[in-house]
């Protein structure tokens, strides 16, 4: 009774340090994150939370609509599509305003595309752009000049990318894009806030005289000479490595210039942020809203205490440890604030398909049928009901069903001993003495399987002793759990020390190569060091078929392939999306399991 007690007024302390934190008025949506933001450059950007805020501060030429992740148009008033879907010209609003009453230009956007594509800028989408012509030349050329140590002006940097990468400026309000091959998801792709504009002046930092700042936004920065070097604030170039330093000051309040519906007020990090409508939006009606403010709440269980006691409209993730009971209670009918949405990502566990182990041995899960034995021999409604008690939707492929139009969802395989058993005979694995372990035939048994996992969350701990205990039970094989911090997981993910290992993974854009992407022998996030040539060729095949349905088909049959024959990964369940607010309050919140969230529709009901 004294250690609930003492909670309690913990707890209790920390939303009275909540309520201390500000003392501006509250604002139309109020709503708690249990993470900061982590920069609001969107160039940068790889977090939710960060994009979360550059759908309010920024404006891209499309975007989605959240009901059904269709493409609406936002900086643009039309788009044209070539023949060949190879080319798109964007002809954007002309009434498009930065925050500071600027116009938004053609050359807003391919300054900021440039940004994306420069490995100077450390992005983690700029491949999102190497299906334009001479992106991926333009990226080498960079590439080649920071290994030599050259340095270049930016101004040669940015020549340099004019003449080689096809996006070009036709006038101030066209802007034309070229691809080198059709993308079908192109547009969903721009749709992401890595794709937004930048105004060059405010990331840069020019100095200038106040007649030159009034000419700049009557004319456009384009139409000026850019200032010396020592007079940009917020750039340099390194003397020794010819790379571009960036500082972030100009992502500031005071400083920002967005083109969004709001504007950045406040920002106090890892407390609050706020946001008050932009004037200069040109679509006023399309919010209710006048202000957005977010409070940071790292402790997940003062988070929901602040939601109960009026602080919040809207929790955007409950991680406390008693998810299950709220979501029993739920279904009980004695609390409706609280909802489960199916998200577009899965958990999963990688086989290590490498040849050999990092210690130089042989790797029995180089072998597909092992693989196979694994995922027969997983009870995965076990897993949803007694490890993460939340029952999420038990999934055996990786691109969550019903998420992507058109896209035909087929099934991998499911729990059955017996195949599981048979499947590891067949790679020369049988309890040959009795003992409930297999071996081989010389009698060796089969090598301790090194199971790692992180624990930054008691999740992934519980879901891999469920998976040592019927791993045991099923199989007759032995694993040691190995539970590291974040820093040292991704190493050894990289280095392929280990195997197996939890996963995660959430799509980017509506499409399975968003998915299906990672198991390209030589993508980046291929953690499994899997390779299969059949794979990457019929995937090079999708790529070029330009019939819709038929390119739809042909990536389904590969997923086929992958989850019922190669089984690079043992795909657990869809993930669960939970948040706190009253639905018969809040409106415009998304269900869709993209669940991407534009905070300017939401509507507030007095």
């Amino acid at each position: 009774m004294l250690r609930i007690t003492a909670i309690v007024v913990v707890l209790f302390i920390a939303l009275v340090a909540i309520n201390l934190q500000s003392n501006e008025e509250r604002a139309d949506f109020e709503f708690i994150a249990q993470g900061d933001v982590f920069t609001l450059d969107p160039q940068r950007m790889s977090w939710l939370n960060d994009m979360q805020a550059a759908y309010c501060l920024y404006e891209g030429v499309v975007r989605w609509n959240t009901e059904d992740f269709s493409i609406e148009l936002a900086g643009a008033e039309s788009i044209e599509v070539s023949n060949n879907s190879q080319k798109y010209v964007f002809h954007l609003k002309k009434n498009g305003r930065w925050s500071n009453g600027a116009s938004v230009t053609a050359y807003d956007y391919q300054y900021a595309w440039m940004r994306l594509l420069t490995p100077d800028t450390s992005s983690d989408y700029s491949s999102f752009f190497f299906q334009v012509k001479g992106a991926k030349d333009y990226w080498r050329w960079r590439t080649e000049k920071l290994r030599e140590g050259g340095v270049l002006s930016l101004e040669e940097i940015d020549d340099q990318f004019k003449r080689q990468v096809s996006v070009r400026v036709i006038d101030d309000f066209t802007l034309e894009v070229e691809l080198f091959q059709p993308v079908p998801y192109f547009l969903d792709q721009l749709a992401l806030a890595v794709c937004s504009p930048v105004y060059r002046p405010s990331v840069e930092g020019w100095k200038l005289q106040k007649h030159e700042q009034k000419q700049m936004i009557e004319d456009g920065w384009h139409t000026m000479v850019p200032p010396k070097m020592e007079s940009r604030l917020w750039v340099s170039i390194d003397s020794e490595s010819g790379r571009i330093k960036q500082q972030y000051f100009w992502a500031r309040p005071g400083r920002l210039v967005g083109n969004g519906p709001f504007m950045l007020k406040s920002w106090r990090y890892k407390r609050d942020m706020r946001l008050i409508r932009n004037p200069h939006y040109h679509s006023p009606e399309n919010t209710t809203l006048n202000s957005i403010r977010a409070t940071t709440i790292v402790d997940p269980n003062t988070a929901v205490l602040a939601f109960q006691n009026g602080q919040a409209d809207w929790l955007s993730s409950v991680n406390v440890d008693y998810q299950s009971d709220m979501l029993r209670e739920k279904k009980d009918g004695l609390m409706d604030t609280i909802h489960a949405l199916p998200a577009f990502g899965v958990d999963f566990f990688s086989f290590n398909c490498r040849r050999f182990l990092s210690n130089g041995n042989l790797n029995p899960f180089h072998d597909k049928r092992v693989r196979r034995a694994f995922v027969y021999g997983t009870d995965k409604a076990s897993i949803v009901k007694h490890a993460t008690r939340l029952n999420e939707p038990v999934v055996s492929t990786i691109v969550p069903p019903n998420s992507i139009k058109d896209y035909p969802s087929i099934q991998g395989l499911g729990f059955d001993i017996d195949r599981a058993k048979k499947e590891l005979a067949s790679a020369g694995w049988i309890d040959r003495n009795g003992d409930g372990l297999v071996e081989d035939e010389k009698g060796n048994l089969f090598p301790i399987v090194d199971l790692l996992y992180t624990t930054n969350t008691p999740r992934y701990k519980w879901v891999s002793l469920e998976l040592r205990d019927q791993w045991n039970k099923h199989l007759g094989i032995r694993t040691q759990l190995r539970g590291t911090d974040n820093k040292f997981f991704g190493a050894d993910l990289r280095a392929g020390n280990f195997m197996v290992a939890r996963g995660r993974w959430y799509g980017d854009y509506g499409d399975p190569t968003t998915f299906l992407d990672i198991f390209l022998s030589d993508n980046g996030n291929n953690d499994r060091g899997y390779s299969n040539l059949e794979i990457d060729e019929a995937m090079i095949l999708a790529q070029k078929e330009r019939n819709p349905e038929k390119r739809l088909k042909m990536l389904s049959d590969i997923e086929f392939k992958l989850f019922n024959e190669e089984l690079p990964m043992l795909v657990v369940c869809q993930l669960l999306q939970l948040y706190m607010y009253d639905s018969t309050r809040v409106d415009g919140i998304t269900k869709h399991p993209r669940l991407v969230q534009h905070l300017w529709r939401i509507n507030i009901r007095k």
